[in-house]
């Protein structure tokens, strides 16, 4: 298939004013898939990895067009997944009535009932109760035990966050619930083509500033300003005297060119979303003695329930919410609680001890069968 437009060239098509690369996106895919399957080695679940998706802008889309966009994917991919094969979960800007209609598309082309060949569904479809609390919460459950490390309270610990999705949403969440404050937040606003910053001292409201956003996360400026908010440029969440930093949002957000714009404040940053930080980046934020919790633990929880929810999904038996989370919290709190011991011991980074628990449990599964 092949994108058709008056604006495509050798370089693929542009959607308000981003071209996109067809090479870099299929490059991006692949180390995605490496990426996932360090994760899921990390937290011990029995998952490879892989990564896939649809170029588009769903924010240009009706309803009914993703919907098709849904069916057509699956119907190209159907050979290749199912419940003991290949198991789609939703990422950027997918939901579970996305994920619903994929599973009804691939059912009626299988003709049979197969709940647990995708995951991140409807509950009506099969889906785990705590799927979309599941990366957010993941995310304070990890910040939780790097808090207790240092001595910090958490009742006194502030933080900013880039984006405001359903990862970030439910991380603000939690963690307002344990006592901390959240003074500042970033968010994309299409209709301006740019990003935003909403800032409240005092620590913001997430129920009033969910209100002033749309089913994507996208704040309203004036909606927020009207509700006593500050609005500054996008980048302003970097620069917050605060002392956590958590880019919940894209990949590549804290680089070498604006990492110097990074708080002398901050004492942790915590990666939501995959790739946020630069290498070069976070070096320089390591030099500075800054607690940094790679993604490849952090935002680990999305995909510790995914997991979860092909097992009900394949036993055909639900469990309650407070035992998915339960079971989350601990899944979560001993792999931090493994990675950082390593890295202490061993001298690591956290991410370099991340990487070498994973890679060490993905090859000695290959000796084991005798791949190597």
């Amino acid at each position: 298939a092949g994108f058709r437009d008056q604006h495509n060239d050798a370089r693929g098509p542009a959607w308000g004013g981003v071209r996109f690369h067809f090479q870099e996106t299929i490059d991006t895919i692949r180390a995605l898939a490496m990426w996932t399957t360090w994760k899921t080695a990390v937290v011990d679940i029995p998952l490879g990895g892989s990564m896939g998706g649809v170029v588009c802008d769903p924010h240009r889309l009706s309803t009914s067009e993703v919907e098709r966009i849904c069916r057509a994917w699956i119907r190209r991919v159907g050979r290749t997944i199912g419940p003991h094969r290949d198991v789609p979960a939703p990422d950027i800007m997918t939901s579970g009535q996305h994920m619903t209609w994929m599973l009804d598309e691939f059912e009626t082309i299988a003709g049979d009932r197969t709940p647990g060949a995708i995951t991140g569904k409807t509950l009506g479809a099969g889906g785990s109760l705590g799927r979309q609390q599941a990366a957010g919460y993941g995310l304070v459950y990890v910040l939780r035990e790097a808090l207790k490390e240092l001595g910090l309270d958490a009742r006194k610990t502030t933080a900013s966050v880039q984006g405001f999705g359903t990862v970030a949403r439910h991380a603000i969440e939690l963690f307002t619930q344990i006592g901390g404050t959240v003074t500042c937040v970033a968010s994309w606003d299409p209709h301006a083509g740019e990003a935003h910053a909403f800032r409240k001292a005092v620590g913001i409201d997430l129920d009033e500033l969910s209100k002033a956003s749309d089913r994507l996360g996208n704040i309203e400026p004036n909606a927020a300003q009207n509700l006593g908010y500050e609005v500054l440029e996008g980048d302003a969440w970097l620069e917050q005297e605060v002392d956590v930093l958590i880019p919940a949002a894209l990949e590549h957000q804290i680089t070498e060119d604006n990492v110097e714009r990074v708080s002398s404040s901050i004492r942790i940053v915590l990666e939501g979303a995959n790739g946020p930080t630069s290498p070069a980046a976070e070096q320089a934020l390591l030099d500075r003695e800054v607690l940094f919790i790679p993604d490849l633990l952090a935002n680990a929880g999305g995909v510790i329930c995914a997991y979860f929810e092909q097992v009900q999904s394949n036993m055909n038996y639900y469990w309650p919410l407070s035992e998915v989370l339960s079971k989350l919290d601990r899944k979560l709190t001993a792999s931090h609680i493994e990675i950082s011991d390593l890295a202490r011991s061993k001298k690591l980074s956290m991410r370099d001890a991340a990487l070498v628990t994973a890679i060490d449990r993905v090859a000695s599964m290959c000796r084991e069968r005798g791949w190597l």
